[in-house]
This record gives structure tokens, sequence and C-alpha cells, in this order.
């Protein structure tokens, strides 16, 4: 892919030079010609040409993030509470022994 654009940056740069040196035309046209036939152009193909591998990239980097949560989720449930309460059940909430009331 790089070498189709390196080698359309250079055809583009013959012609702004052509341009530059012709005795009809100025500098400020070569500029132009090398701008909007060369840069912009070549710049767009090369963000559109690597959007499938921003994509993997992206996916690649969620898949690891994803892989690590579960590795550490997986750690934290093998190793036991230090307490002897359950670990997302406050104390007040606790439901009462039969017979007894809540006060």
């Amino acid at each position: 892919m790089y070498l189709i654009v390196i080698a359309w940056l250079y055809v583009t740069l013959l012609m702004a030079l052509a341009e530059a040196f012709s005795t009809q035309s100025s500098v400020l046209g070569a500029i132009i010609t090398f701008v909007f036939y060369g840069l912009l152009p070549m710049a767009l193909v090369v963000y559109l040409m690597g959007t499938p591998l921003r994509r993997k990239a992206i996916r690649r980097q969620e898949e690891q993030v994803r892989q690590e949560a579960v590795s550490s989720q997986s750690d934290s449930t093998r190793q036991p509470d230090a307490g002897g309460h359950a670990a997302a059940l406050p104390e007040a909430a606790a439901v009462p022994s039969v017979g007894e009331e809540k006060r």
C-alpha cells in the first residue's frame, strides 16, 4: 500500500516541479498542485486503508482488558474473605434468627 502512495507522491512532485519551472506558471500553482493532487488524496487513502488495522488494534486491546478483568476476578474469588461476613451484605440488613424480632 505504501509503495503506491510513495509512487503517487513522486509523480505529483514531478508535476509540481514542472509547473514551478514552466515559464507560464508560478510557484504557488506548483504548491497547490502538489497539495491538492498529492498530499490530500494520499492522506485520505492512507487513512481509509488503515481503518481495518485500527479496528483490529482496538478489538485486540479490548480483548486484552477483558482477559485481565477475568483473570483478576478469578484471583479475587480464590482468596477467602478475611472477615467472617458476606462481602456485599451489610450487618444491618441481616435476616433475624427464628423467634427474634428486629428492633
